[in-house]
């Protein structure tokens, strides 16, 4: 044991004299947290931090799927048409029935959410009223007179 930590010493001291230890990050300054009472979750939150990650990332799903939620009207009110709130809202409501299909973590009440009804306040922030875009012009459908189910037509 001493002739290994004679060995180790040894190596240190030499990488000392070569200045390996001379431009590292940190040097001469105290070390972050010192002083400080322990917390169990020390390294969880620096790595966050040094990662610059949210902290949302901690919480359980439904947790995550419901902060979500509450934030669609912030997050759909950018977006340029109608056909991308709904895509958004659509890719939220898949994450949301998939954790219903196979719940974990506490139990959340999670809702899918309403498209029609983000789209009309999506409609009512815009700057530009929906009833100024013109509506693109509906060719009408023919109308079937006549027409039954095949088990009913008759025979002629």
């Amino acid at each position: 044991m001493d002739s290994w930590e004679a060995t180790v010493e040894a190596r240190i001291r030499a990488a000392q004299e070569q200045g390996e230890f001379d431009d590292l990050p940190g040097m001469g300054k105290p070390i972050p947290g010192r002083g400080q009472p322990y917390d169990e979750s020390w390294w969880i939150k620096s790595f966050l931090e040094r990662e610059k990650l949210p902290t949302d990332l901690l919480l359980p799903t439904p947790l995550q799927l419901r902060r979500r939620i509450e934030q669609v009207p912030d997050e759909v009110r950018d977006l340029p048409t109608e056909k991308s709130v709904r895509a958004f809202v659509a890719d939220l409501n898949a994450q949301i029935l998939s954790w219903l299909r196979t719940p974990t973590g506490p139990r959340v009440a999670v809702r899918p959410v309403n498209a029609d009804e983000v789209v009309r306040r999506w409609r009512a922030e815009r700057k530009t009223p929906a009833a100024a875009i013109p509506a693109p012009p509906r060719a009408a459908a023919p109308r079937r007179r006549g027409w039954r189910p095949p088990w009913r037509r008759r025979v002629a």
